[in-house]
């Protein structure tokens, strides 16, 4: 395992799923980690699982005022930020398109989108501007990033929005040593995605079982991705359970 004792990353959505399996890996690797996340108490829970290089904050990523203290705070204990995770969002119960409620729509933009932006924004003007200049930015996508499930408008939507962000900043980001990537995930066996596994609906509209794999292959894929040196970058991964619908959905 190549160790990152002298990096400084930032999980957010670290309390739970995807978002704890990752930060553990990170922490195992030797890296400084902030946890951010709503939640202090799963939080906490996870600072202790990850040891001492582990520092909790309270933050909702939707909140630009509450994003600008997470970084504030990053900026007085480090200094700098080698890598964020982006991975903090949301899903919505499945709904027909017509019927989606507006107030459905934003909260799953202001999440998966706006939140993705504003830490990653936030993120880039710090690697801007720290000494040595640079980091890395991994963006939480899906495989909605690429193909839809049906009645998941907002989800889709909101995950190819982030596919067209991490290009950005991918683009922009090369003239300050700033390397951008994105993960998109199938199917992992986590609270999020736990109706999958029981019959969730498919591109006919019939309700079937999927299978699912375990998250601790996705805490790798990341660990991998932010292991690189920042001359080398992994734009575009997938990770999904191998016979899930994906290839030929639809």
């Amino acid at each position: 395992m190549v160790m990152m004792a002298d990096k400084i990353a930032l999980v957010t959505g670290a309390g739970s799923g995807i978002g704890r399996a990752v930060s553990l890996a990170l922490a195992g690797a030797g890296f400084s980690l902030v946890l951010a996340g709503r939640r202090m108490e799963r939080l906490r829970e996870v600072a202790r699982e990850g040891g001492d290089g582990c520092t909790p904050i309270a933050a909702d990523v939707t909140d630009e005022s509450q994003v600008k203290t997470l970084f504030d705070a990053i900026q007085s204990r480090f200094g700098r930020l080698d890598l964020l995770f982006n991975n903090a969002g949301t899903a919505a119960p499945p709904t027909a398109f017509q019927d989606i409620p507006a107030a459905q729509w934003r909260s799953l933009i202001d999440t998966n989108l706006t939140g993705a932006f504003l830490c990653a924004q936030a993120a880039y003007r710090m690697m801007q501007h720290q000494r040595p200049m640079g980091g890395r930015i991994i963006n939480n996508g899906s495989i909605s990033a690429s193909v839809p499930r049906p009645h998941m408008a907002g989800y889709t939507a909101s995950k190819h929005a982030i596919t067209g962000l991490t290009r950005s900043i991918s683009l922009e980001g090369r003239s300050y040593n700033i390397a951008c990537g994105q993960i998109d995930i199938g199917n992992t066996a986590t609270s999020l995605a736990s109706s999958i596994a029981k019959g969730t609906l498919q591109a006919d509209l019939s309700l079937k079982a999927e299978p699912t794999f375990d998250v601790k292959h996705v805490a790798e894929a990341v660990l991998y991705m932010a292991s690189l040196p920042l001359e080398a970058n992994v734009q575009f991964m997938t990770v999904m359970a191998t016979a899930m619908p994906y290839i030929g959905r639809g």
